[in-house]
């Protein structure tokens, strides 16, 4: 993947990771997040990882996504008055944006345009049999500690949206 390219998917995937943080609306946050993690996706494609691509559409775009609307439906949220932040703390946070902004536009004029990270793959890297191999081999304590906490979440997310019988 060239730099303009990178830069194209980085602009457009922090413009919308802005969007989710920024949008008052629940519903329109979630779709800001849906974009974000469409163009994650697509950034993965151009680097040549269409396994992680499409278990990123599949899995987090799809599934999760799904998930996290069905709970916003469910709570009913309400639009309430918005409270205005403190005037220094709006300073604050405008001049740590800015100096982000600053450092990563600094290693962006700083960067030569050689593409340092592009060593060789080695055969079948990023194929399912490989990531398979891996997930069930060296990381399958992290793999079933991840499938306890879903199961968990999901128990929490039922007794939290179970109405009270009377």
């Amino acid at each position: 993947m060239n730099a303009a390219v990178f830069s194209l998917l980085a602009i457009l995937i922090v413009a919308l990771a802005v969007g989710v943080v920024l949008n008052r609306n629940p519903v329109r946050s979630a779709m800001c997040l849906v974009g974000t993690l469409f163009l994650l996706a697509v950034m993965f494609v151009f680097l040549d990882a269409h396994l992680v691509a499409v278990l990123q559409i599949v899995v987090y775009t799809g599934a999760i996504m799904v998930l996290f609307l069905f709970v916003i439906m469910l709570l009913n949220l309400q639009t309430e008055a918005a409270e205005q932040s403190p005037a220094p703390m709006r300073a604050l946070v405008g001049v740590c944006g800015f100096a982000f902004m600053g450092i990563l536009g600094g290693a962006l004029l700083v960067a030569d345009g050689t593409d340092k990270f592009s060593a060789p793959v080695p055969a079948g890297f990023g194929t399912s049999v490989a990531v398979s191999e891996r997930l069930f081999t060296h990381f399958l304590l992290p793999f079933e500690i991840t499938s306890l906490l879903l199961l968990v979440a999901i128990v929490g997310a039922v007794v939290v949206a179970k109405k009270k019988l009377e």
